[in-house]
């Protein structure tokens, strides 16, 4: 799935309410409507229009049964069928309370939850339009409405200016309410989409795992032929004898040979007989693995690496870790960031002692806008001051440091997002790993020279 295609998943949205869901609901209302009006003319005995409301409660209950019928259950509604759906939930519940006092009538704040579920589910511009609606359906029912339901001879009628203040309290929470669920729902879908993305990062190793099972299947197969040939050349070389003239010919055949199976034995090697050159590397060459594609960036790259100062004779040696793929990936997207808003140089610093390993990456660009510092590291969260930017062009996703920090993460680092003190600007991440978490264990993969590396 290409970025373009997530990119699409996040921003273009069409209805996810399907038609079980809102059938649901409506019988729910149904059931509570019925309540309600069994309640108020029954067990209190208010006089109020039963046979309107009654109809109004029967409209949805056919309407109902006409959709269970007409569509089968998991049918997902198009976003104007389900819009149109929840406009008639607003207009029928509207109905029923200009019956039964209007804005006066304590069910009133049921008109926020067509909207709430069109937050959840339906495009913003439609929930706006919903509520609008009801917003100018609680402003009508503020002076249009039939009495409250209340003890005979008795009317029951509220001054003006609570009314409004009841309105306004419906507004706030609708708004509130629609807002919030909005919110909630694309953090969702975001971290839905950002999980899809790193998935198709793990696919792509695990489609490089099975090439290397497929490499040590021909290795396997190859073998045998290998085998059969050094054997042939070997019983040639005697029969011809040492003055032969194809002598040189059968000896060069035999050694290509045997160079072949010992290519295809590498192949075959488990992962802990991995060439101690390429398994581990020394924090220095860690910078400079994941700093290498991004020096024809035009921006200066300044390495170094030291122990801290008050770390003992046991910490001043340069830490030697696994080479992983995944720490070398997350360093290069924070370095590639650091790259794009430079203004000249990035420092890349290593510093340890016996009990941390520091890496820092410092830039001299605009650094981080001070209203996403506490969501760095957040899929979909835009990590610079855009207006800064000159023509740098950005048009990722907002999952570069969220890949990187969960892949640094996973290998036992913490990520710290900063910006540079001033009266300098610029970024400052800050990446530390508990020294046993970086190193390997002192006797594995060890060479002559390799553990007494210094700094460059």
């Amino acid at each position: 799935m290409p970025a373009s295609s997530i990119k699409g998943i996040v921003n273009t949205r069409e209805s996810q309410l399907r038609l079980v869901t809102t059938v649901r609901l409506r019988w729910a209302a149904v059931l509570g409507q019925l309540l309600a009006v069994g309640v108020v003319s029954t067990i209190y005995g208010f006089a109020m229009p039963v046979a309107n409301c009654l109809a109004l409660i029967a409209l949805s209950a056919w309407l109902n049964v006409y959709l269970a019928i007409r569509y089968p259950a998991r049918h997902r509604l198009s976003t104007p069928f389900a819009t149109a759906l929840l406009l008639y939930d607003i207009l029928q519940l509207s109905a029923l309370l200009y019956f039964t006092g209007g804005i006066e009538n304590p069910f009133v704040v049921l008109l926020v939850a067509p909207v709430t579920v069109s937050a959840a589910t339906l495009p913003p511009r439609y929930t706006v339009a919903l509520g609008l609606t009801v917003m100018a359906i609680a402003a009508f029912l503020i002076n249009h409405h039939y009495p409250l339901p209340w003890y005979p001879g008795i009317r029951f009628d509220l001054e003006r200016n609570y009314k409004i203040g009841v309105f306004a309290a419906l507004a706030a929470s609708t708004c509130f309410m629609a807002f919030y669920t909005w919110r909630l729902n694309k953090e969702s879908r975001q971290m839905s989409a950002a999980l899809a993305a790193t998935d198709m990062v793990l696919a792509s190793e695990q489609r490089l795992h099975a090439l290397d099972g497929l490499a040590a299947a021909a290795a396997h197969e190859l073998g045998t032929p290998l085998s059969t040939i050094v054997l042939v050349a070997k019983e040639l070389e005697h029969e011809f004898g040492p003055q032969s003239p194809y002598r040189e010919d059968l000896q060069l055949m035999h050694e290509q040979a045997k160079r072949c199976r010992e290519i295809l034995q590498k192949l075959t090697r488990k992962p802990d007989e991995q060439d101690p050159m390429h398994a581990t590397i020394t924090v220095r060459e860690l910078l400079e693995e994941a700093s290498e594609p991004y020096r024809p960036r035009g921006k200066r790259l300044i390495i170094s690496t030291a122990p801290i100062s008050d770390a003992d004779e046991a910490g001043r040696s340069e830490p030697v870790g696994h080479r992983r793929p995944g720490v070398i990936y997350g360093l290069g997207n924070i370095i590639e960031n650091a790259v794009g808003f430079a203004a000249s140089e990035v420092q890349l610093s290593a510093r340890w002692n016996e009990r941390d390993v520091v890496v820092s990456i410092i830039d001299d660009g605009p650094g981080f806008a001070p209203e996403v510092m506490d969501t760095i590291g957040e899929p979909y969260v835009t990590t610079r001051r855009f207006e800064d930017k000159g023509d740098k062009g950005h048009s990722g996703l907002g999952l570069g440091f969220f890949i990187a920090k969960t892949l640094l993460e996973r290998s036992g680092a913490s990520v710290n997002f900063m910006n540079v003190p001033e009266p300098r600007t610029g970024a400052h991440i800050q990446v530390t790993w508990p020294r046993s978490a970086f190193e390997v264990s002192p006797t594995a993969f060890e060479w002559p020279g390799r553990r007494n590396a210094r700094p460059g």
